[in-house]
């Protein structure tokens, strides 16, 4: 596996911009993007889209991260999930951990850390199947 067509990634976040420029980067290193602009959404395309990896925003509006990451456990308890924040409590964070998140991605970290995110959890998936 790697930047290939065959890659899905799901990206949930309600700042528009955030969204359109990292999904708009993800597509340029040749994975095949999907995105979301809250919790509900995110778990329509789960359902739907069957996605590689997802990066869920922590802090949206209605069903935040936390809680729409506990309802993706429900129905796909070993998806590789990467939590997105500008910021967030130690709280949220362990929660987070709780629920088998695979990393935090900070929005203003360099997109090509969120590259090599997504290539670790690929070669955990790539390795549970070998």
């Amino acid at each position: 596996m790697g930047t290939d067509d065959e890659t899905k990634i799901l990206i949930v976040d309600d700042e528009k911009d955030f969204l359109e420029t990292m999904g708009f980067w993800l597509k340029s290193k040749g994975y095949k993007v999907e995105m979301a602009n809250n919790g509900n959404e995110a778990i329509e395309s789960i359902k739907k889209y069957l996605p590689d990896v997802v990066f869920l925003d922590v802090v949206m509006p209605g069903m935040d991260g936390i809680e729409t990451l506990r309802e993706v456990r429900k129905t796909h308890p070993d998806l590789s999930v990467i939590m997105v924040t500008a910021h967030t409590s130690n709280k949220r964070i362990t929660e987070a951990e709780e629920l088998g998140v695979s990393g935090f991605f900070r929005k203003s970290a360099d997109f090509s850390h969120a590259a090599k995110m997504v290539q670790v959890c690929l070669d955990k998936l790539k390795d549970k199947f070998e």
